[in-house]
């Protein structure tokens, strides 16, 4: 299937060619002539998936086939896209430059932790499509520079991650002005009860698109755990980060404090490294990641709430610093690599505290995560049969419950696939840069 075979009109045939798209991603393949119909859509979808472009596009057409039977000078939100993170935002609203160049559509991105000038001088000249985080939202419909209604179109991108960040009963709020007659997509990653009961709200029956299984992780990830001291985990990935086949990492710790630590380390040690979290500026948040998009900086450390936005080409390694305890956030983690059908490598290390949630995370992925035995920093006390392994590998499976295998630690997966270079025109105010990418996000 290709992208002409979809029945887009000609402007956003032009803006996928001219960024290099020529075949859509299983998502956007069945959720695009979902939302081209009018129908509510419920997707369920990992990140890397292609996703953004899976309501993006088709919204652009929706709008676009829509606005040649209005007055241009009376524009009005039509679409109201609401995302977790300031991060996320942005880079939806990127996309909706890029596939949007030719289509005439005006958007704008909404988001906190700036002054809001810039942002109600937009709202006040008029745009059709807005992209917003719930507080920002919410502070200038108060303040009446947002009106919802004339709208047409909701989506809500990350419904699990706002459940995480505990935004919901800010998105309730929002959905309670919404206009009753409308069109909703619904996007999450994961599909926990809370998040069912939130769409259940939302959607008029919708069509469901679920493209990868909430448990699964991306197959084409290689996935390893170290066991490792607390103490001496920065000594390892210090060690790991000397082979020069890692060409750039991302890291993740729990907290802002540990990923300010973990990054004053790496410096020390003459490696690269910018933290990003929610402490930071937002300035400081988008030059630490466009400075890692572009290679000057070579390891990233991120919390997972910062790391939400974050979509890197030809990112081939993820580390685990500390083993998250929520087992659904190790899958959002290593779908930073593996992204858009390229390979990637997941490191874990696993200190005596974390093997719990080390066993949550192998019983949701339905897999048996290899250990590296041999390496400098070894554990003082050795893993033992806490550690349970999932139900498939039951009867395979040794009694300390893991494949024991000497990978080759570094940066031995297949070569990344070449990036599709953006050729975009006019950039947004917020967009400080045009980087690669692979494929329709």
């Amino acid at each position: 299937m290709t992208f002409d075979s979809l029945q887009l009109i000609d402007p956003i045939r032009r803006a996928l060619t001219a960024e290099g798209y020529e075949t859509p991603t299983p998502i956007q393949a069945e959720a695009i002539p979902i939302v081209l119909s009018g129908k509510d859509l419920l997707g369920c979808a990992q990140t890397g998936t292609g996703k953004t472009a899976a309501f993006a596009i088709p919204i652009l057409q929706l709008l676009s086939e829509r606005q040649l039977h209005r007055n241009a000078k009376q524009r009005a939100i039509k679409a109201l896209i609401l995302t977790p993170t300031r991060e996320l935002a942005i880079q939806i609203g990127e996309s909706l430059a890029s596939y949007g160049r030719y289509t005439g559509l005006k958007h704008t991105v909404i988001f906190g932790g700036v002054k809001q000038a810039r942002q109600t001088d937009a709202l006040h000249n008029g745009v059709d499509i807005l992209v917003a985080t719930p507080g920002r939202l919410l502070d200038l419909m108060a303040q009446r520079f947002v009106s919802l209604k004339h709208l047409e179109i909701f989506v809500l991108d990350e419904a699990d991650r706002m459940l995480d960040m505990g935004f919901v009963h800010d998105v309730r709020k929002v959905i309670a002005v919404l206009p009753p007659r409308r069109q909703s997509l619904f996007f999450s990653a994961t599909m926990p009860p809370e998040i069912v009961k939130l769409a259940d709200t939302i959607l008029h029956e919708p069509e469901k698109v679920e493209v990868t299984p909430v448990s699964s992780t991306v197959d084409l990830i290689q996935q390893w755990v170290y066991f490792v001291d607390k103490e001496n985990k920065a000594n390892l990935l210090i060690h790991l980060l000397e082979d020069p086949k890692i060409e750039n990492a991302l890291v993740f710790t729990r907290t802002k404090f540990g990923a300010d630590k973990v990054m004053k380390v790496l410096m020390r040690h003459n490696i690269k490294a910018e933290s990003i979290h929610g402490n930071k500026s937002q300035n400081a948040r988008q030059n630490a990641l466009s400075n890692f998009k572009a290679k000057t900086t070579r390891v990233l450390v991120a919390t997972d709430i910062a790391a939400r936005g974050i979509d890197v080409d030809e990112l081939a390694h993820v580390f685990n610093y500390e083993i998250p305890n929520i087992p659904e956030t190790y899958v959002h983690r290593i779908g930073r690599t593996g992204r858009a059908g390229a390979s990637g490598t997941a490191y874990s290390f696993c200190e005596t505290e974390e093997r719990k949630s080390l066993k949550d995370i192998q019983k949701l992925i339905d897999k048996v995560i290899p250990v590296v035995e041999e390496h400098p920093y070894p554990q003082s006390q050795k893993p033992g049969n806490e550690v349970a392994k999932p139900k498939p590998q039951a009867a395979t499976q040794k009694s300390n419950n893991f494949q024991r295998s000497r990978p080759k630690p570094s940066g031995n997966a297949p070569e990344q696939g070449s990036a599709a270079k953006a050729k975009s025109g006019q950039r947004p105010w917020y967009a400080k840069r045009n980087e690669g990418k692979k494929g329709p996000r």
